[in-house]
């Protein structure tokens, strides 16, 4: 059964989940943006932070932005779920509560308990050394099991309501391969389906890894295979920062058709590049190990070939697919459909310099500069983030039309700026992950490196205008639509 309500239409009850979720993510979005800032500021020699401290707030940065995006994201398919199933409202709230007590560990840990092994915080990093108290090492740990259980109970009920709705055929489109199929599942369906199964699979090989960091933590003369560990977080981070995009691509699949009167159709083509697509994220973390010689050269071949596997299929359907909606169509270009736009646009230029990186000749000479923050911020920043806000703009009916297009164009702007100094350090082989880039031994490098990280904090900080401005109309757009209705 197909309840075929639309985002101004959802029960009640459901929007109050539904916006309580992505109000929580916005606000924690916007502080980790406000991190962001002022670590290209430090390293932009404006504004003094030590390095202990730096790397505190790349943690927080790295590890809060993944999490509450990858939440977001949950939160959309939920909506997608609730569309065309039944899944638990109960379920839903117990993730919430799961979610908000992991944030909150979270930022005690690392601007508290300044932990600082990074966002992968790969093993055995942070037991070797470390300069922060070993309670805030256990509460990162505690805080992130507590994370990924609230996407499993999310994604398993999202998986349960769906299968028992449409049948696991019919939401993996897996009927189109038979003649004489009756009608498709809705496209939201397959997108959702596709994304809660790699989100559990990646967060169960997550959980089993940070179970070890426990077990390390409690046990400290215990030792565990550093590879092993690697491919398990690689596996489990890689995965869920890309599930948290095809969330924002499964909202575009479901919602841009109200637009422009059109269904979105599940085609044979469209189940194949969806069903490849699911096979191939599970090992396209493989090129993030390149370097890690001891590695199987079998894995190495293969990582290369996921990466454009993962890539290539979803990427080509859904640009296609978008065209196919937008062409001669009568769109009237409101704010929704101009943010899934572009967008979709954004995750298009990231994934194509993800997909540069992911070849192997090129990823000798990139893989530890710039040009790999260059590209995830990319398809979050211009790409996953303005799709978020163009659902939120669409759910909570928000009618500042005007005040929310000049927060996008603004966003643009500044996100951009901030990208592109990104990409320019990437191709002058500036190195990340650099509290200070006066420690760059070659002075005319370092200082091209702080000059770019000034402009960048320039773009940030535009952008973040520009979200405050989208943040404005919001509520400007509930009082509207308010004093129209009374």
């Amino acid at each position: 059964m197909s309840t075929g309500t639309t985002a101004g239409s959802a029960p009640d009850r459901d929007r109050r989940l539904i916006a309580t979720w992505l109000v929580t993510t916005l606000a924690i979005f916007l502080l980790l943006v406000t991190l962001g800032i002022t670590m290209r500021l430090a390293q932009g020699a404006v504004v003094p932070l030590s390095t202990p401290d730096f790397y505190a707030l790349m943690t927080m940065h790295g590890l809060g932005m993944a999490g509450t995006l990858f939440s977001a994201g949950i939160a959309m398919v939920w909506f997608v779920a609730a569309r065309h199933a039944r899944p638990s409202r109960a379920a839903m709230w117990v993730a919430y509560v799961l979610f908000v007590a992991g944030a909150v560990a979270l930022l005690v840990a690392t601007l508290i308990g300044k932990f600082a092994a990074g966002w992968y915080a790969l093993y055995p990093l942070p037991f070797l050394k470390a300069t922060w108290p070993g309670w805030a090492t256990g509460t990162t740990i505690v805080a992130l099991m507590a994370m990924g259980l609230a996407w499993l109970v999310a994604q398993l009920d999202i998986l349960r309501a769906l299968a028992v709705e449409h049948g696991i055929g019919r939401m993996f489109a897996w009927d189109r391969f038979r003649s004489g199929a009756g009608e498709p599942a809705p496209a939201g369906v397959l997108i959702a389906s596709i994304c809660a199964v790699a989100g559990v699979l990646g967060t169960i090989v997550g959980a089993a890894t940070l179970m070890t960091y426990l077990f390390k933590w409690l046990a400290p003369a215990t030792e565990f295979d550093a590879l092993l560990l690697k491919n398990g977080m690689f596996m489990f981070g890689h995965t869920i920062v890309n599930v948290a995009m095809y969330c924002g691509i499964c909202a575009i699949y479901e919602l841009m058709p109200r637009f422009t009167g059109r269904a979105w159709k599940v085609t044979r083509t469209v189940a194949v590049a969806w069903n490849a697509t699911l096979f191939f994220i599970l090992f396209a973390y493989f090129h993030h190990l390149y370097m890690d010689f001891v590695q199987p050269v079998a894995l190495q071949v293969f990582g290369q070939i996921a990466s454009y596997g993962s890539a290539v299929p979803a990427t080509a359907v859904t640009v296609f697919g978008l065209g196919a909606q937008i062409h001669r169509s009568g769109l009237r270009w409101s704010f929704a459909p101009a943010a899934f736009t572009v967008g979709i646009l954004g995750w298009v230029l990231g994934g194509i310099t993800a997909v540069v990186d992911s070849t192997i000749a090129v990823n000798l000479v990139f893989h530890n500069t710039l040009w790999v923050p260059a590209h995830f911020h990319t398809y979050f920043l211009v790409g996953y983030v303005l799709i978020l806000l163009g659902f939120l703009h669409l759910f909570l009916r928000s009618r500042a039309e005007r005040l929310a297009g000049t927060g996008l164009a603004v966003m643009l702007a500044g996100g951009y700026t901030f990208v592109l100094m990104f990409f320019l350090g990437g191709l002058d082989s500036v190195p990340r992950r650099f509290a200070s880039y006066a420690t760059i031994p070659y002075p005319d490098l370092a200082e091209r490196a702080a000059e770019l990280a000034r402009w960048g904090a320039v773009g940030g900080s535009v952008f973040l205008l520009g979200a405050l401005v989208f943040c404005v109309s919001l509520v400007a757009g509930r009082r509207r639509r308010s004093g129209t209705d009374a």
